[in-house]
């Protein structure tokens, strides 16, 4: 979703300081000329004043000229800015007055959009006023030998008005202006992060989906390919035994079976893991399918005691890979026909157990399988362990403790 609300193009701040100089300035010769046609007439003596003005107004314009485009440096124009003091001193002197406080306007616009900081402006605005106030003053004390502070308070009070609401719009405009560039860019910025997380949460979702099939992968080779590989060990084992001891041969072909079976249990899974159809039984149900696809139409007596826990599915899995594991473990060496198992929470913790009734082993010589040492490692990337309990003529147990899935 795209949040901006406008381009941020259209709010240049320095095509704005280009087309205001330009203004200004334009506005600056039209006031001049005014100034010029309002003062074409001689005084008593003969003497025309325009002599003086034009001089003056052409350099006001050209100072102001190489003061809007030449100088880029607020240190570099004050000379100028010195300049259209002395030469507004001349102006106010040798014309009637009127329009100068318009030429104080137009170049104190110019200082205004110029400046980044509200107090540059500020500090300029007061020292504006005092100095329109000092030249109106000498002005006046030039042509008439005395200054009066009531009359020239009076006879500048409208410019001083003017000056002050010059002051406050142009300003306040100005600042609302920057502040619309600012959320502006803040909006863009804001879309362009918007635009990077949809990017990177796409991604994140592609690895998740590459990890989650490479895990899935791993999980066929392991286990289903452990188990077809057990079935025909032990289906080759029961071709050697099948005349010399019967009954022997029958336990061997029952454990293959029952690890086929699982095998193919293990890749219906997968395969419904990868098209994303995969139904999803609660914990206990997948335990009990298990338990019954081990023990319906064979002599495996398998009794359990199971609790109807909420867990995620990688623990499910866990469980259910385990218990395939004990059973086939029972079956192939222990020779086991019965077994016991039982899911309990206990506190925080969830505790599994298989015991079976096999020939059990000697722990202190006995070397863990492929299907046992996966069984560590599995439950150490859970949080949980694993441990065995077993006496020779005396079954094995398997032992699983898990920390409990945390409950919102």
């Amino acid at each position: 979703m795209n949040i901006r609300s406008f381009p941020s193009n259209r709010y240049n701040l320095s095509g704005l300081i280009r087309i205001g100089k330009i203004l200004i300035f334009c506005l600056l010769l039209v006031v001049e000329i005014v100034v010029i046609v309002n003062n074409r007439s001689m005084d008593a003596a003969g003497f025309n004043a325009l002599w003086v003005i034009i001089p003056a107004e052409v350099l006001l314009a050209a100072e102001n000229a190489v003061k809007m485009w030449a100088l880029k440096q607020f240190k570099h124009k004050i000379a100028c800015y010195v300049i259209d003091v002395l030469l507004l001193l001349v102006l106010t002197y040798f014309t009637t007055g009127a329009l100068i406080s318009t030429l104080y306007i137009v170049i104190l616009t110019e200082f205004y959009i110029s400046q980044e900081k509200l107090s540059g402006s500020i500090a300029m605005g007061v020292c504006s006023v005092v100095l329109f106030l000092v030249v109106y003053a000498v002005s006046n004390a030039l042509k008439e030998g005395e200054v009066d502070v009531g009359s020239l308070v009076a006879g500048a009070f409208n410019d001083l008005i003017i000056l002050v609401l010059h002051f406050f719009i142009v300003n306040f405009t100005i600042q609302i202006y920057r502040k619309n560039i600012e959320i502006a860019k803040g909006l863009d910025e804001l879309n362009e992060t918007n635009e990077k997380l949809i990017k990177a949460n796409a991604e994140l979702k592609t690895v998740a989906v590459l990890e989650e099939r490479q895990r899935i992968a791993k999980d066929i080779h392991d286990t289903a390919g452990h188990s077809i590989t057990t079935v025909i060990m032990q289906t080759e084992a029961a071709k050697l035994v099948i005349d010399s001891d019967p009954e022997d041969a029958k336990r061997k072909i029952l454990a293959a079976n029952l690890q086929a079976k699982h095998a193919l249990e293990e890749l219906r899974e997968s395969v419904h893991l990868l098209s994303g159809t995969e139904a999803k039984p609660t914990p206990k149900e997948a335990l009990m399918r298990i338990i019954h696809e081990s023990s319906d139409g064979t002599d495996i007596t398998i009794r359990s005691d199971i609790d109807d826990i909420p867990l995620c599915d990688a623990k499910t899995r866990f469980l259910c890979n385990s218990l395939k594991e004990g059973i086939s473990n029972g079956l192939r060496h222990g020779g086991a026909n019965a077994f016991w198992f039982e899911l309990k929470k206990k506190d925080h913790d969830l505790r599994f157990l298989l015991s079976d009734n096999g020939k059990g082993a000697d722990l202190t010589r006995m070397q863990e399988g492929f299907g046992l040492s996966g069984m560590h490692r599995r439950a150490e990337s859970l949080g949980g362990t694993v441990w065995f309990e077993a006496e020779e003529g005396e079954g094995f147990e398997i032992h699983i403790l898990l920390p409990c899935d945390s409950e919102n």
